[in-house]
């Protein structure tokens, strides 16, 4: 057994030269994101997720024949306080409609200002932008979790817009990305529309053709509010005890280390 082992455990922890600086930037997020929990800061996680059409279709590519077809962007937020109460939006993304909007993130600023007041608006650091920056810039990134802005594929964060309405924007560092609990929400809502898809489909047939329509919207909005405020808090408490973990963690490493 040992024979076998050895060479597969070889390769089970894959270590990068960034380790370290990834962990000082968690720290520093962590830390800053407790600050401003302390000072009175709501904590909103913001970001957006995928939703094929072949997800709400079922379309079958078992048979080994796959046609490309087109995305839905959701943009929405929560955290402890349940979903924003903000009128999400859906994107289509293909090859015909790709581009940011600029004028979403004032919006998204003010409503959450009006029905929280101050936030710590969280969004995830972009893995492909992060592993593209040289050593020094990382070095450089690492001393500070606040970003000039972030940018999503449907919207652009700017800390400058979130500081005129008493926000502040925090990045969360991408190996971490797990402690953002928007992520468990959207794989809750996915599973929503595998589970739940047929519910939402009419069928209509004339005298040639037959055809099938989705209430997309419709299951989107229902697989949304499944995520109730009860599984929001269950969520956000479990990244909470992530938090304090490596809090008490890399907080001991980066004593160790300065000794």
């Amino acid at each position: 057994m040992s024979h076998f082992a050895n060479p597969l455990l070889k390769n089970v922890i894959i270590r990068s030269q960034f380790d370290s600086i990834k962990r000082k930037q968690c720290l520093q997020y962590l830390k800053a994101l407790r600050a401003l929990q302390y000072d009175g800061f709501k904590t909103v996680y913001l970001g957006e997720t995928d939703i094929p059409e072949s997800l709400a279709t079922g379309a079958d590519f078992s048979n080994g024949y796959f046609m490309q077809t087109p995305s839905w962007c959701i943009v929405h937020a929560g955290g402890s306080q349940g979903w924003v109460p903000w009128k999400y939006r859906m994107f289509l993304r293909d090859e015909l409609c790709i581009k940011q909007d600029s004028g979403l993130f004032f919006e998204f600023c003010d409503v959450t200002k009006k029905a929280y007041g101050k936030c710590a608006i969280v969004v995830k650091e972009r893995r492909q932008q992060d592993e593209m920056k040289p050593k020094e810039d990382k070095e450089a990134e690492a001393q500070s979790p606040v970003p000039a802005s972030i940018n999503l594929t449907s919207i652009t964060c700017c800390s400058d817009v979130a500081k005129s309405y008493g926000h502040e924007l925090l990045s969360l560092p991408s190996p971490y990305n797990y402690l953002n609990p928007l992520d468990s929400a959207w794989s809750s809502v996915k599973w929503f529309i595998i589970n739940n898809r047929k519910e939402f489909c009419l069928q209509s047939i004339d005298s040639v053709y037959s055809y099938q329509y989705i209430l997309f919207s419709d299951l989107i909005n229902k697989g949304i509010e499944r995520i109730n405020l009860s599984k929001w808090k269950t969520l956000t408490n479990k990244v909470r005890r992530w938090e304090n973990y490596y809090l008490g963690t890399f907080s001991t490493s980066d004593s160790s280390n300065k000794q």
